[in-house]
């Protein structure tokens, strides 16, 4: 009788044990769950037919990306954007459909690089209520607001932990009535997704940008490390396809598609 029977036997226990697993997270990675901020449009805004869903051109470029790699992509409203965040974290959902890339934020998730759009994050003040302001420093001995679990940029945020007075509150739309009550000075907070906001709440003519942005930061997809489905295989893939595309003219094309798009829900809703 061979003697290296029982030692073999362990060891294809040992192997079916793991591959069962492997084969299982492979199999389940063909569908991959995603979310983000809700309210970010031309990004991300919630589908008035189906508020459970996220459109925007954040969405649209993942379900690009996921069709070309043979996966398919669900992007879901999972809450406001601190819930989304936690969602991701802790993998109950496999990826952040564009999330600004901090030292915190990669102790938890992966980031897919390059990034595939830059927005820029201003200061946005009262019609009635504008000062002098070239750059961070002037920002300094005044009330201003943000988002909770909010970037706008690893260099601005250490700055403004260090030096600025920031009340972080959990939507843009309560930043922004905080702002014209007189609560605050200004508001920090993207300028596309501010403007698309500002708009629909009927602040557009109250509220103003200050120049220049306080950052222009890149737009990644993040994989939880929590998540079943990342794998470095996955990870290669999504980078590669990611390199690809950002050297054509897709990410901004459908920028500029989710614009309009948002502008004309934004008409209909109005005309009902």
């Amino acid at each position: 009788m061979d003697e290296r029977g029982p030692c073999r036997s362990l060891l294809l226990v040992c192997v079916m044990a793991v591959l069962p697993k492997a084969a299982f997270a492979t199999q389940d990675c063909q569908h991959l769950t995603a979310t983000g901020n809700p309210e970010y449009p031309p990004y991300l805004w919630r589908d008035p037919e189906n508020p459970q869903r996220l459109i925007g051109a954040n969405a649209d470029l993942l379900q690009h990306v996921g069709k070309s790699l043979g996966l398919e992509v669900q992007v879901f409203y999972t809450g406001p954007w601190s819930r989304a965040q936690e969602e991701v974290r802790t993998g109950h959902i496999d990826l952040m459909a564009g999330y600004f890339l901090t030292q915190a934020r990669q102790q938890v998730m992966d980031f897919v690089k390059p990034a595939f759009l830059h927005t820029p994050s201003v200061v946005w003040v009262r019609q009635d209520g504008a000062f002098a302001y070239q750059g961070w420093a002037d920002l300094q001995g005044r009330k201003g607001g943000t988002l909770v679990s909010n970037s706008h940029g690893q260099q601005f945020d250490d700055y403004a932990k260090a030096h600025l007075n920031l009340e972080a509150v959990p939507s843009a739309k309560q930043a922004f009535e905080k702002l014209l009550l007189k609560r605050n000075d200004y508001v920090v907070y993207e300028q596309y997704p501010g403007m698309a906001l500002a708009r629909t709440l009927g602040m557009d003519q109250k509220l103003k940008v200050l120049e220049p942005p306080v950052a222009s930061e890149g737009l990644y997809l993040a994989l939880s490390h929590h998540s079943p489905c990342n794998q470095p295989l996955l990870r290669q893939q999504l980078a590669q396809k990611m390199k690809e595309i950002v050297e054509g003219p897709l990410p901004g094309q459908l920028l500029e598609q989710n614009l309009e798009r948002w502008k004309n829900q934004q008409k209909s809703a109005i005309q009902r």
